[in-house]
């Protein structure tokens, strides 16, 4: 981990970059801990400690530097945000994802209950303990049917997955940047 992390570092100009994005809650989460990794390498420490400061989740850094929110409302869509637990627990973002969502003019968050409980994906869980990710998975599943939302937005490509096999066909899973995506190619198609 130690060497793959001194490779990251070295393949960044660190002094030229306002910060490093990630958009996948679980590779953030150890992304932004290279500081305590590498805190006894007298070579990488300081860098190190650069790094984490400059590592930013997607939503952490749009919200940071101001959402442009999108001219054109999408077509009323609900959707539901499931915190992956890497993001909200890991790295303590928690509002910035439903910021993201809400800057979406049309689209309709509907708050998920028990919204940062744990999907049962957690990293490999769903591999090591099926059972027991089987059972958070339900749970998950049965809240967000309650939402009546058509869509599930979250931030981890782990819980993307598990949920999407847990879904079935009943709701698509998706990231809230992609949502935000769509309204911008939506907006700049509407202005050709």
């Amino acid at each position: 981990s130690r060497e793959l992390a001194r490779r990251q570092i070295d393949s960044f100009d660190l002094d030229t970059l306002d910060a490093i994005l990630t958009n996948a809650g679980g590779c953030g989460s150890h992304l932004k801990t290279y500081g305590h990794l590498l805190h006894e390498d007298p070579l990488y420490a300081a860098r190190a400690r650069v790094w984490d400061r400059k590592v930013k989740d997607i939503h952490e850094w749009l919200v940071q530097t101001g959402i442009r929110t999108p001219d054109i409302p999408v077509e009323k869509q609900e959707v539901t945000y499931h915190e992956s637990c890497h993001l909200c627990h890991g790295q303590k973002v928690v509002n910035q994802p439903r910021q993201v969502l809400k800057a979406i003019p049309g689209l309709v968050l509907k708050e998920l209950p028990e919204s940062n409980w744990c999907c049962g994906s957690a990293g490999i869980y769903n591999i090591t303990q099926p059972e027991q990710s089987a059972k958070l998975l339900l749970r998950k599943v049965e809240n967000i049917k309650q939402t009546g939302a058509p869509t599930v937005a979250t931030s981890n490509p782990g819980c993307h997955l598990q949920l999407q096999n847990g879904l079935g066909g009943c709701a698509s899973v998706t990231q809230p940047v992609t949502l935000l995506a769509e309204a911008y190619r939506k907006e700049s198609g509407a202005k050709n």
